[in-house]
């Protein structure tokens, strides 16, 4: 007998909350597995939330890979690509009407390890430390695979990852504690052909860490105010307009190009109104986000990824560079880590991530070095590492702006100063801001003062936020504080504050001045900045008088060689609308 009219309705009433139940599809890790020095077959793990009975189908940029190629236990899938034959692209889930993020799978050769819990122990200073991985960086005049497998052969270890345009190479050595590893650390320090030797103070993978001790956090504004409160110091709003109406203007449009922009971050929130709009396939000249998904809306990738990236008028962060979508040639965000291997692994994402054509690498984290004092003269107590671990990571990051110098000059890193309220300029305190070169920009954090009615072009409209870092090495401030993104459309999210926050703002106002020009180089990048920075800071006239330099002072020729001009001696406070418009300008000066 046929099923009347409501009976049918009744059914499908009955349906909808199961097929509404249905979960979203989000691929929360991607890691390369299996043999990392392998370059022609890459085996890649993928932990996907929300799989059902059957496999979704894997798009590796816009094509489909075969089923063949995939294997699936659980919620785990094995995904194994020919290097040679694939590109570097954004890989992204599909089954049915479910789409997820996508997240940059590249076929760069640069990946190491991440310690397990079981694989770390406190050192002398309390710090969580490897025991039995350490990495190798191998004199230039040397073979570093063959020599790497040399030495572990010599000792007994085996080679497990490497960063091969560094001459780097990861060993598991035959330690069980570390006395056992130092004494290692000694014998392969003394091998002729060893540069140095990289050892890893970083805690084990934290999703594996059962109850991790939170960091403890910075200290809040005494007023917190809105993003677009404090961005009004860098004039944020003001920059959008003007690419909005400049770039398409009827006289002399600009035709901008694409620019692509690694975050070394872990992950981002697409279940947040900032991210919602990012799932499935994406491409220029829109923005686009490619990460490995987040389980929670307020963490450190978001807020960074939201103040490049997050839609607009939802409640949460606001986009720089999705402001721009309607007259930009695109942007696209990749947000990376390579694994949780600490700073070495910061580095690998760096190198896959240039060698993937990024312009602007965006680095918004540090390290102190145990003992590092603050500008009152106390000791810092955040993000330390000992002075062994220092001395292994300042010859990685030399290795890895010399590469860059020589490979990629035209790649601009953008660093966070600090929040130690210490000093940026010196290895004893702090890396890697402490690097002098023309591909390093170094930002300091701001906020908004409390003196009503003073114009935006007033050094004191900001000042700087008091846990910043900072000296002459800091190239410019920018706005410290940001909302994080939140999980519904209209919710005010809390307010995060932090030179992590400030490093976003200009790396995005980088990008944007390359979409304008991208013949700009590094040192041009910087100079376009400082000359159009508006000041903060009193006028000390180039006497650093009790550290109070926030930033290398303004010169004379930042300031049209003008000798009287009221800014010559302050420091530097980013503004992002005459940025974009000497950017304009300089498309038209010969170089």
């Amino acid at each position: 007998m046929p099923l009347r009219p409501v009976a049918l309705a009744t059914l499908f009433a009955l349906a909808a909350p199961t097929l509404a139940a249905e979960p979203p599809l989000r691929l929360a890790t991607l890691a390369r597995c299996g043999d990392l020095l392998d370059s022609r077959q890459q085996d890649w793990c993928l932990g996907v939330r929300g799989l059902g009975s059957t496999t979704p189908t894997l798009r590796l940029g816009d094509q489909p890979l075969p089923a063949s190629s995939v294997q699936r236990d659980g919620d785990t899938l094995r995904l194994r690509i020919d290097a040679q034959a694939q590109h570097s692209a954004p890989l992204w889930l599909e089954d049915g009407a479910r789409q997820s993020n996508a997240v940059w799978l590249t076929t760069g050769n640069s990946h190491v390890v991440a310690a397990r819990p079981d694989e770390v122990a406190q050192n002398m200073d309390g710090l969580t430390t490897y025991v039995d991985l350490v990495s190798v960086i191998i004199e230039e005049s040397h073979d570093g695979r063959q020599e790497a497998q040399r030495l572990a052969d010599k000792y007994g270890a085996r080679v497990v990852g490497s960063i091969a345009p560094l001459n780097l190479y990861q060993l598991r050595v035959p330690a069980h504690d570390l006395t056992q590893r130092d004494a290692l650390v000694l014998r392969l320090g003394s091998e002729v052909s060893v540069d140095a030797v990289v050892i890893e103070e970083s805690a084990a993978e934290e999703t594996e860490q059962a109850a991790a001790p939170r960091p403890k956090p910075e200290p809040e504004p005494e007023k917190p105010a809105a993003d677009s409160d404090e961005w009004a110091a860098n004039r944020f709003v003001d920059a959008v307009n003007y690419y909005q109406r400049r770039i398409p203007g009827r006289q002399a449009p600009i035709q901008p190009q694409p620019v692509r922009i690694g975050l070394i971050e872990r992950d981002v929130d697409f279940d947040t109104a900032d991210f919602a709009d990012y799932l499935g396939p994406c491409a220029v000249p829109r923005t686009c986000v490619y990460a490995r998904d987040a389980a929670k809306p307020d963490a450190h990738g978001s807020t960074v990824a939201g103040i490049l990236a997050a839609s607009w008028n939802n409640g949460g962060n606001t986009g720089l560079l999705r402001g721009l979508d309607k007259s930009s040639g695109g942007f696209e965000v990749i947000v990376e880590r390579n694994s949780d291997a600490g700073i070495t692994a910061n580095i690998a994402a760096s190198v896959n991530l240039v060698e993937d054509g990024v312009r602007v690498l965006n680095w918004s984290w540090g390290i102190h070095r145990v003992g590092a004092r603050t500008v009152e003269g106390e000791e810092v107590d955040s993000l330390l590492r000992s002075g062994i671990a220092m001395s292994g990571y300042e010859e990685l990051l030399e290795e890895f702006f010399l590469w860059l110098r020589k490979e990629h000059p035209n790649v601009l890193v953008v660093n966070s100063a600090g929040n130690g309220a210490s000093f940026s300029g010196t290895d004893d305190y702090r890396l890697p801001s402490s690097f002098v070169t023309s591909q390093l920009l170094v930002v300091g954090g701001h906020q908004r003062s409390e003196r009503p009615g003073l114009a935006v072009q007033d050094p004191g409209y900001a000042v700087r936020r008091r846990s910043s870092n900072l000296d002459r090495r800091v190239d410019i401030t920018a706005a410290a504080c940001a909302h994080a993104s939140t999980t519904e459309a209209g919710q005010t999210g809390a307010v995060h504050c932090g030179t992590s926050y400030a490093t976003p703002m200009v790396a995005g106002i980088v990008a944007a001045m390359l979409s304008i020009n991208p013949q700009l180089q590094p040192a041009q990048l910087r100079t376009l900045l400082r000359r159009s920075s508006l000041p903060i800071g009193a006028n000390y006239d180039f006497e650093p008088v009790d550290a109070e330099d926030l930033t290398a002072p303004i010169l004379p020729s930042e300031r049209q060689h003008r000798l009287d001009d009221p800014d010559v001696g302050r420091s530097a406070r980013l503004d992002m609308q005459q940025a974009l418009e000497l950017s304009v300008q300089s498309r038209d000066r010969p170089r």
